[in-house]
């Protein structure tokens, strides 16, 4: 009898537990659906919480719609209405524009960023730039990121896989529009950098990548800099500072053997001085090591600064931008555009889809400032940025950013005009041309 008595009762509760399984199994489904949903009453809080639910929400938009998104990563036609919607909530949910590109999941809250890090076991990776990364019109440098950088295939599999990943914004990216007075405008941002830090588990700086490099470049930079976070894991500080220092100080002599075989390359003249201490540093590794122990103890930093960085200093004065031009074509392999990226610029551009001559054309220049770009970020600036670190100024990320933007980029955070407006310059306007909201 008892048993007849509780049985009712048993598979109301077996019934219960059935369906809040069957509901939090299709849970994901549903927030896929909704995120998609005309009325904003529905999409706003699905979107929502699907970026709360941190990488793992992006993947179920991802994998909710794959059919979709494979076809406009492919370049083929979609249903646009509905494509907008899509399009939308993935750049809402991973937080940053052209997701369906990438796949990949940005955190814009560093504490979150440094959590997810230390639980993965995975490196952070920290982008600041001007502007924010999922609007259209962030600074230059975010934008080609989100096109040859980050919706490359073998780049984006590379991030998900050995980093977290974050963004902040230095300040809003300055734009200008152009009016030719019949309807037509142009419009564009102007100035502003960007710059990649890789950081250890607790957000302090081990290397930086500063400004535009190619796919192929970029992904060898983020190798070393992941290898060189991970062995430097766990050490107590002066064994942590020890091959923070050997690594950057290695980087700065292996910079100028690489650029002064380039210069050679392309019919340049490298100074006497420069080949001499090459030479001396190929058969003596070791005193690379030693080099900072042999300067004054009375230099200054400009001093220390200024002698391991001597070789790049004499390099760029022998290095006009003919003999730049002539150096980026020996590494054109860095800089090849992928097919997923060629499909994000033919999708962002009507025109380049109609006509395969443009597109080749628009391809080879395009590729040609990359390479350019990549010689000049990782020879001039990646050389100041390893003598930073191997003088020991890097460190918390806020601090070492004051410094890229106000020394190495020249846009310090106490010029609000970024360079473009200097009040003793007579422009011949009321007000210099100012305006103020």
């Amino acid at each position: 009898m008892r048993l007849k008595l509780f049985t009712p009762v048993f598979a109301l509760i077996c019934l219960a537990l059935t369906t809040a399984a069957a509901a939090a199994g299709e849970r994901p489904e549903a927030l896929a659906r909704l995120a998609l949903s005309e009325n904003p009453a529905e999409s706003g809080p699905a979107v929502t919480e699907l970026r709360a639910m941190g990488p793992s929400g992006l993947q179920i938009l991802l994998d909710a719609h794959a059919a979709e998104i494979a076809r406009a990563r492919a370049g083929q036609a979609v249903n646009e209405q509905e494509w907008q919607r899509l399009s939308a909530a993935l750049d809402a949910v991973s937080r940053q524009r052209n997701a369906y590109a990438s796949g990949l999941y940005w955190y814009t809250d560093f504490e979150e960023a440094k959590a997810a890090a230390k639980a993965s076991g995975k490196t952070l990776l920290s982008l600041r730039l001007l502007g924010q990364l999922d609007e259209e019109f962030s600074c230059a440098n975010s934008r080609f990121f989100r096109t040859v950088l980050y919706a490359n295939a073998e780049v984006s599999q590379y991030l998900r896989e050995h980093f977290v990943l974050h963004w902040k914004s230095v300040r809003p990216a300055p734009r200008v529009t152009i009016d030719y007075g019949d309807g037509r405008k142009l419009e564009r941002t102007v100035t502003g950098n960007s710059i990649h830090y890789i950081l250890d588990r607790e957000g302090q700086v081990v290397d930086a990548l500063p400004g535009l490099y190619g796919p192929a470049a970029f992904l060898r930079a983020l190798t070393q800099a992941e290898t060189l976070a991970k062995q430097i894991e766990g050490k107590e500080p002066n064994k942590r500072w020890e091959a923070l220092r050997l690594y950057h100080n290695g980087r700065i002599q292996t910079i100028a053997r690489d650029w002064a075989a380039d210069v050679s390359k392309t019919g340049g003249r490298v100074p006497a001085d420069v080949v001499a201490r090459i030479e001396r540093r190929r058969q003596n590794p070791g005193a690379i090591q030693v080099a900072p122990l042999a300067i004054s103890k009375r230099a200054t930093e400009v001093d220390i600064l200024k002698s391991i960085t001597a070789d790049a200093t004499a390099l760029e004065a022998a290095t006009d931008i003919s003999s730049w031009n002539k150096i980026a074509a020996l590494h054109a392999k860095d800089v090849q555009l992928d097919k997923a990226s060629l499909a994000l610029i033919t999708r962002q551009n009507s025109s380049l889809r109609a006509d395969q001559a443009l597109l080749a054309r628009t391809q080879k220049n395009l590729e040609q400032y990359l390479a350019l770009d990549t010689v000049r970020n990782d020879y001039l600036m990646r050389t100041k940025l390893h003598a930073w670190f191997a003088t020991g100024m890097g460190g918390d990320v806020e601090s070492f950013n004051e410094l890229v933007y106000s020394e190495l980029f020249k846009t310090p955070s106490t010029d609000p005009w970024l360079g473009l407006y200097t009040p003793d310059v007579y422009t011949a306007l009321d007000g210099g041309g100012i305006s103020r909201n």
